[in-house]
């Protein structure tokens, strides 16, 4: 049995007191009050309400090792990245690689897989396979079903999805950015209990009127917290916080834990924000986390204070998984999966015939997953459209990595890239190749080198030539999570040494093909309206 004593920080009846627990068989056989206690808090640990494991590089195991010294206990994770890109096969690959470590993956259904049709994707989930994988115990609930317009006008296949994950008591969470007033509503009405993607506190307000909950998302791209974190004033109870998306560096500075102790530190009360950050998921999507009660899980954490959060100990089903500094489990190998065709893109590829004179732009906003469309003069060489590199506009391009195609080609505003250019085979959703630079050679060069690995983030800026190797379905990698976030932050330095500005270009640059967030967005097909769900013909 193991006692541990501080003060009980009591999220779920929303009192502190000195005590010990008693741990034992994985579970907390008591919680006994005393008179003094050591000064250090006890409380439940943090659980992240909705992220993409992919998304941070890292397979399940390797995440676990860096998420858990910052507090975190569970995770509500969508596989709809790798289901993208290996489908079922991909989604199993999660769930048997998270059951390695101590750390509580929570796994739902991916539900929009592809997310259109207007991408080509390595899979296809479609009804009978969401259901087959909602039946399993693993899976907790069908994940965020960003065919709002297919909900609103009840598609068959979408409302089948929704209707087994209501059959078998499973929730279903929304995603449907922008979306207010009555299409909110009725978006709510046919099942959705969750939306992540409110930009506006108006948005959140009127989902939260409709009846969804509100995860308040600070990831490495789409940073939420400061236009959301004032729904605390009026709506604690139907709050969660989330990520999303968390690169590797970010991951290695901090998780949840520091979106705590930033609402904390603006005045919020402790008990509001911690039962968003810690209870409120494990109710809602009845996860098998303890809220440190008698009879829960044994999952805990220990700070020395409640301002700064960090976290001293972590334990997970009665066991201690970090202390002193130390991860104490051990590295797990995670196996490979990987689907990835190679082939050779030259130059001329990458070249876009036009007669005419005005052509849209994608305009990137750091920090946001949405983008802008602007009509804009390019020059031209001949019949060929050239970057603007003078207004910042550089050559975007999403490359097939399932099959040989000719690459997509468009103009992009706003990564500041003055000579050179950036790869990612991270491209949400269908995770195709996606490119930056200021010329078609550059964009060659840094293509073929993702291409070459099989996956991977890269950039070429001159002579210099950099990799970081992605051999999980070519969008993780089963190396240390500090091994990544070192590679992952030396890439980062040399886009900023092209001229970049943005906080975190890879992460930015792997949204830019993501159709289902608007305005304009590139994919393997072509340029694409996210506000019209059309192609641009231009």
């Amino acid at each position: 049995m193991h006692k541990i004593s501080g003060q009980i920080v009591d999220v779920v009846n929303q009192r502190m007191y000195p005590g010990t627990i008693h741990a034992e068989g994985g579970k907390i056989v008591e919680i006994i009050p005393q008179d003094i206690a050591p000064q250090r808090f006890i409380m439940p640990g943090f659980v992240d309400a909705h992220i993409h494991i992919e998304s941070s590089m890292l397979v399940p195991s390797a995440f676990a090792r860096l998420a858990v010294t910052h507090g975190t206990v569970a995770t509500v994770s969508d596989p709809h990245e790798i289901a993208n890109v290996c489908g079922m096969a991909g989604v199993q690959f999660m769930i048997d690689d998270g059951k390695t470590v101590p750390l509580k993956f929570c796994f739902g259904a991916p539900s929009c897989v592809p997310a259109t049709g207007f991408e080509t994707a390595g899979a296809v989930l479609d009804t009978a396979a969401v259901r087959e994988l909602l039946a399993q115990p693993d899976i907790y609930y069908l994940a965020e079903m960003m065919n709002w317009p297919g909900v609103l006008c009840k598609d068959p296949e979408v409302m089948a999805k929704i209707e087994a994950a209501r059959e078998l008591g499973k929730p279903v969470d929304g995603h449907a950015p922008g979306l207010r007033g009555d299409q909110a509503r009725s978006y709510a009405a046919a099942g959705m209990s969750t939306d992540h993607e409110c930009f506006t506190r108006e948005e959140a307000l009127d989902k939260i009127a409709a009846g969804m909950k509100i995860l308040i998302r600070e990831g490495s791209a789409a940073k939420n917290f400061d236009a959301l974190i004032s729904l605390f004033e009026t709506h604690p109870e139907m709050l969660m916080f989330c990520s999303d998306d968390k690169h590797p560096d970010d991951l290695v500075l901090g998780h949840i834990n520091a979106l705590v102790a930033r609402a904390v530190a603006l005045g919020y009360p402790l008990f509001d924000v911690l039962h968003a950050a810690c209870v409120a998921p494990v109710q809602h999507y009845g996860l098998p986390v303890g809220l440190l009660q008698p009879g829960d899980p044994a999952d805990f954490i220990i700070t020395n204070n409640l301002e700064i959060f960090k976290v001293t100990e972590t334990w997970i089903q009665g066991e201690p998984v970090f202390a002193d500094g130390q991860v104490l489990f051990p590295k797990v190998q995670a196996g490979l999966l990987n689907n990835f065709v190679s082939y050779t893109v030259k130059p001329e590829d990458f070249e876009k015939e036009s007669a005419g004179s005005l052509f849209p732009v994608i305009q990137a906003i750091d920090g946001e997953l949405i983008t802008r469309k602007e009509m804009r003069v390019l020059p031209k060489l001949g019949n060929l459209v050239q970057p603007d590199l003078k207004n910042d506009i550089l050559k975007m391009t999403v490359v097939n990595r399932y099959q040989k195609a000719k690459p997509a080609v468009a103009f992009i505003q706003n990564f500041g890239i003055k000579n050179g250019a950036i790869a990612s085979s991270v491209g949400h959703d269908c995770h195709n190749i996606i490119a930056v630079g200021t010329s078609d050679e550059d964009l060659a060069r840094v293509v073929n080198l993702v291409m070459e690995a099989k996956g991977g983030i890269a950039a070429v800026h001159g002579e210099q030539e950099d990799l970081l190797p992605l051999p999980v379905a070519g969008i993780m990698t089963n190396a240390p999570g500090e091994d990544v976030g070192e590679a992952y932050e030396r890439l980062t330095r040399i886009a900023r040494d092209m001229g970049s500005t943005l906080k975190a270009p890879y992460m930015l640059i792997s949204f830019m093909a993501l159709l289902v967030i608007p305005s304009l967005k590139l994919s393997d097909k072509g340029l694409f309206d996210g506000d019209s769900f059309t192609f641009v013909d231009w």
